[in-house]
């Protein structure tokens, strides 16, 4: 029977101002049930994802109209809610706990007339004090954080900044694309290393967009995703994975994440290998986000990510496709939801210029916190029993 992603539903995104994250949660969901041909009334389950810029709370039920719902709750894991949401949704559908659930995350955080990092100052507040460093050490953003992580992984296997800017240079390659990301223009690494720093080794296009939006996808049971307007996106594998990284001397945080635990158990759930893997949607709210991602995939060994990114593997024509609709740097940041959204665009066949040639098997990555949380799907257009001898 396995679960399917049968609906998918995008807001407006980036500087879209006068809406809250309720409203535009609301037009997600709508927008959703509406691509799978359903109407709202056949939902039976809601998931809410909370956000910095404020969460729609699980009062979007009544904002939307919705009755006796068997399921209705609000997660939260920061950038892995979106594929924690997902496996949730799988397994209460399999289980029959419910038949039709929409999953959504809204977020609001950019206001006319204030920067991006303003708009994330409060998530920079949260982590103040995170392992005992505080602003008064300079630790003022969340930014400094994954600058950290950038560093140490530079110390140890000697990772350049160079490779961080092609991770950055075949994102865009993507994004130019694709008519729903923010950033369009084409870049080169000169480029990147002229771009101010943010927080050394960290330039600005190391740094991923900050949007408003919502977005939305409809999990539903396998065989009644085939019979529903779109084509069904099956749920293959899920798995979670939490380090519990301290900054600390001694600790892995920089140099390996939750992916490298919830990778393998995804993909044993879906019965396939790394090497099965025909595209990645990576969260990448760094550039080394995606390098430690890639590497604890095991799609290169660790340390290698750096000369993975400089092959040109991840752009267009390359061997291993990766956000191929931007991802978060280039494309447009709505948390776990910008990975999972081109994913199911890709694995319907409809990205366009930019779709990839193969899209059987694709990865889907969740990050949150400071490399603290990370889920991890299997995604493809084909049911799992329909699969085998691949």
């Amino acid at each position: 029977m396995g679960a399917a992603i049968a609906g998918l539903g995008m807001t407006e995104l980036g500087k879209v101002y006068g809406r809250s994250p309720r409203r535009l949660a609301a037009d997600a969901v709508r927008l959703a049930a509406a691509d799978a041909g359903l109407e709202l009334a056949d939902l039976d389950g809601l998931l809410v994802s909370h956000g910095l810029g404020g969460s729609p709370g699980i009062e979007l039920a009544q904002t939307l109209g919705l009755r006796d719902l068997r399921v209705l709750s609000l997660m939260h894991a920061f950038g892995a809610t979106a594929g924690a949401m997902v496996a949730h949704a799988a397994m209460l559908v399999q289980s029959g706990a419910a038949d039709t659930i929409a999953c959504v995350f809204a977020d609001a955080p950019l206001k006319p007339q204030q920067s991006a990092g303003a708009a994330y100052d409060r998530s920079a507040r949260e982590y103040y004090g995170y392992g005992g460093m505080t602003a008064s050490q300079g630790f003022r953003s969340v930014n400094a954080y994954y600058a950290l992580a950038a560093q140490r992984h530079m110390a140890r296997y000697g990772t350049t900044s160079e490779q961080l800017g092609a991770v950055a240079v075949s994102t865009r390659q993507w994004a130019t694309m694709n008519p729903l990301a923010q950033m369009r223009d084409p870049i080169t690494i000169e480029d990147h290393q002229n771009s101010r720093w943010v927080v050394e080794p960290l330039h600005l296009l190391d740094c991923c967009l900050v949007s408003n939006g919502a977005i939305a996808v409809v999990v539903t049971r396998g065989d009644r995703a085939a019979d529903l307007a779109q084509p069904p996106v099956h749920v293959l594998g899920w798995g979670q994975g939490h380090p519990g990284h301290t900054m600390e001397r001694g600790s892995g945080f920089g140099l390996t994440t939750g992916a490298a635990v919830s990778g393998p158990t995804a993909m044993k759930m879906a019965g396939v290998t790394a090497a099965d893997v025909d595209q990645c949607q990576v969260y990448d709210c760094y550039t080394i986000t995606t390098l430690l991602t890639l590497e604890d995939y095991g799609f290169c060994a660790k340390g290698e990510g750096g000369a993975l990114a400089e092959s040109g593997a991840l752009g267009p024509g390359g061997r291993l496709p990766t956000n191929t609709g931007g991802g978060q740097l280039s494309g447009y940041y709505m948390w776990g939801m910008t990975p999972l959204s081109e994913a199911v665009i890709q694995a319907r066949g409809q990205g366009g210029e930019r779709q990839a040639e193969r899209n059987e098997v694709i990865l889907v990555s969740g990050n949150g916190g400071i490399l603290d949380h990370h889920s991890t799907l299997i995604l493809g257009p084909t049911a799992p029993g329909a699969r085998a001898g691949r």
